[in-house]
């Protein structure tokens, strides 16, 4: 198998892949998005069996995986699960036809309806971007003078991201949450991820515990993937009080961390799994 793995910088997930399918004796094509150059008319890109995608950029791999396609080649992830996960408006879509539990979302297009939204889900409401990773841009609102400043300050912005407003409950929950992380119909490794501070991210500092991957989440996990069409995902949990409930389900998911607490090596699943489908 000739495999393309598409990637923007080469952060450590990347080295540990590039090492993994060495180690495998597969043979890789490394294709750095910010290298190519694409036509829908013309294949430009090298001669591959099947893409990996590792890109940062969501939009940059939307594209690009929608192009490969077009050329015939199979690719992990596929486009549409790309799209679904990306956007978490889609995302909920999903995963409430599919019954996945989930926080309350409520979704808004101007100042005047994201703050009756707000006050409908009730103090305090998390605000995010609808799309975006890594825990950025997010915001805890305790009080509607927060709201009204925040809202002001998203509408002056005026971008894409800011211009939809995307309103979530706050979990009460313990200071962690949950990381399994999906190849296909299973879950190869879970984390908790601690943090005193209420986004637990270990792009934002939270550290990694390992987790028993109990019935329970194994089976919302891959549920969850499922619905969205992922067959490689990072699904992250929540424990509230009314039970385990899904946040995000992100594609490309970091996994340094996750790889120091579990009993797989990761790239080495991801391989396994890409060998798989030839």
């Amino acid at each position: 198998m000739k495999l393309g793995i598409l990637h923007s910088r080469v952060r450590k997930e990347e080295k540990m892949i590039f090492q993994a399918a060495e180690a495998m004796g597969v043979e890789v094509v490394s294709i750095n998005d910010e290298k190519l150059i694409l036509d829908a008319r013309e294949n430009r890109l090298p001669a591959i069996d099947l893409a990996l995608d590792r890109c940062l950029a969501h939009l940059r791999a939307e594209i690009t995986l929608r192009m490969i396609e077009n050329l015939g080649v199979r690719t992990v992830n596929t486009y549409q699960a790309a799209v679904n996960c990306d956007n978490k408006i889609m995302t909920d879509i999903l995963m409430a036809r599919a019954g996945i539990p989930a926080p309350r979302t409520l979704v808004a297009y101007t100042v005047e309806s994201a703050l009756q939204a707000i006050e409908e889900i009730g103090y305090p409401v998390v605000m995010k971007p609808f799309m975006g990773s890594w825990g950025r841009l997010l915001a805890k609102v305790n009080d509607r003078e927060a709201a009204e400043a925040l809202l002001e300050h998203k509408e002056t912005l005026g971008s894409m991201h800011h211009s939809v407003f995307y309103m979530q409950e706050y979990i009460r929950k313990p200071e962690r949450d949950i990381r399994a992380f999906v190849i296909k119909d299973r879950v190869i490794a879970a984390m908790y991820r601690n943090s005193e501070h209420w986004i637990t991210n270990t792009a934002k500092g939270g550290f990694p515990l390992k987790c028993e991957i109990t019935p329970e989440i194994e089976s919302l996990a891959v549920r969850a993937a499922q619905c969205v069409g992922v067959e490689i995902a990072g699904v992250d949990i929540l424990e509230s009080p009314d039970g385990l409930k899904v946040i995000e389900i992100n594609v490309g998911a970091e996994f340094h961390g996750l790889n120091e607490v579990a009993d797989v090596n990761i790239a080495r699943e991801i391989i396994a799994y890409c060998l798989s489908l030839k």
